[in-house]
């Protein structure tokens, strides 16, 4: 590779601030080796999904190394999070935004891992032999003769898969799908049918190669791995829309995947034909929230898609998402009963400004008052121990005034100086901008 075309390691990352990512120097002044080490341990998925979304954005930008790392070794670090947080294909381009020849032991165990979340495993052809020289694992044998297939050389991918299978590389399942990828190669001249009987376990390796070769993963297999598994396949286009809808749901309730998105794949599914008959239903009423003749129409179709038949039922945190653009299009009124649920499904997608319009069409001291209290981008003033009070919500009435009161600290932490105390009845402290009086 020309010296001009050659990528340093002291910044790497796919993400510019254009396209969301944080600034190069989010990580100035950190021991590396702390920050690897915290990588490393946090448990991912994540429980929120704003969480999920800030860290997804952090770890794929372009990023000053820092100190005491080696920049190829952060870059596998942050992948191997975005893999375990189910973000296969930013883990991908993190790992690709540092050139092969600098490639490290980590990054090449991290790279076959970011092919085989994404379904891809082509993108092992270019380091292959590197990555065996490196790291002598067996994925990387299988690799040079998936590879050779791929690059039309049939007959030498066929003498590497007999000369695996004779040194015991790879047995049962896991040879016959690396078997089934050279098959699929030009001139591959074999066929092999995979049998799920007997398999217990869906490793990366199983999971990436049936992806590729368009083998269905039966659903049970899923039980016996991570969520993030399930963020994979919905991110994975060769996977059949109709089989790709509950995934996708469950990655956009995670923040894998964007309102915008969500919306865009039932978009797909109301255009398709023979679609399972609970994705079409979703679609007819998701289209009906958008363009219901009247108010009504469109609020009885999101209720349909909230699952409003169970009137005990909490809407999953998904169809939240689902909904969330449609919900910000209906005009603020009075009455509405599910007003706590369009505020959360606006929320869920940022709409914080289109959501405060429904300040004056809630209840005070209920669930959407007090979202839009938290949410509120511009409001200051004060709150009244009364109305923090008052505040009772659904469920656990006690707990929900704890989280309240807390959620009005941390929202004003950022800007806040300092805590103000209030000496009435008892001390209760409140961040500036955010006095909590008595009255």
């Amino acid at each position: 590779m020309p010296a001009f075309a050659r990528r340093s390691l002291d910044r790497v990352g796919p993400a510019g601030v254009r396209e969301g990512g944080l600034e190069a120097n989010a990580f100035a002044g950190a021991d590396g080796r702390f920050a690897e080490a915290l990588m490393r341990r946090v448990a991912a998925p994540l429980p929120s999904r704003w969480l999920s979304i800030l860290l997804r954005r952090t770890l794929a930008a372009q990023l000053d190394t820092p100190e005491n790392v080696d920049g190829a070794d952060f870059a596998a670090e942050r992948a191997w999070l975005l893999l375990r947080m189910g973000e296969s294909v930013a883990a991908r381009a993190v790992a690709q935004s540092v050139d092969n020849a600098n490639y490290t032991p980590k990054l090449y165990q991290v790279a076959m891992n970011t092919a085989l979340a994404t379904g891809d495993p082509g993108e092992l052809c270019g380091i292959a032999d590197a990555g065996l020289a490196a790291t002598h694992e067996r994925g990387w044998t299988m690799a040079q003769a998936m590879c050779a297939a791929l690059a039309a050389e049939p007959g030498r991918a066929k003498t590497l898969l007999a000369a695996a299978k004779r040194r015991n590389v790879a047995s049962g399942i896991d040879y016959q799908l690396a078997q089934k990828v050279v098959g699929a190669g030009p001139d591959g001249g074999q066929a092999v049918t995979i049998e799920w009987a007997g398999v217990d376990v869906l490793t990366a390796w199983r999971f990436g190669l049936a992806i590729a070769t368009g083998v269905t993963v039966p659903d049970t297999l899923f039980a016996t791995t991570g969520q993030q598994a399930r963020y994979w396949y919905a991110l994975s286009p060769s996977v059949p829309l109709g089989d790709r809808v509950p995934y996708a749901e469950a990655a956009a309730g995670q923040g894998v995947l964007s309102s915008a998105a969500l919306v865009d794949l039932y978009g797909a599914v109301d255009a398709a034909n023979d679609m399972p008959s609970g994705a079409a239903a979703a679609a007819n009423d998701l289209r009906a929230a958008y363009v219901g003749n009247d108010v009504d129409t469109r609020l009885a179709a999101m209720r349909r898609l909230w699952g409003g038949d169970d009137k005990g039922a909490e809407p999953s945190y998904a169809r939240l998402v689902l909904t969330a653009r449609a919900a910000g299009r209906l005009p603020a009124r009075l009455g509405v009963a599910d007003a706590r649920y369009l505020v959360a499904s606006m929320l869920t997608a940022g709409l914080d400004r289109t959501a405060t319009r429904w300040r004056p069409a809630v209840e005070e001291g209920g669930d959407a008052w007090a979202m839009i209290a938290l949410a509120d981008p511009d409001m200051t003033g004060q709150l009244s121990y009364r109305q923090l009070s008052s505040y009772v919500g659904r469920g656990d009435a006690a707990l929900k005034q704890r989280l309240f009161f807390a959620g009005l600290a941390g929202r004003r932490a950022g800007t806040a100086s300092r805590l103000r105390c209030s000496t009435v009845s008892s001390a209760r402290c409140a961040p500036s901008g955010w006095r909590v009086r008595r009255g």
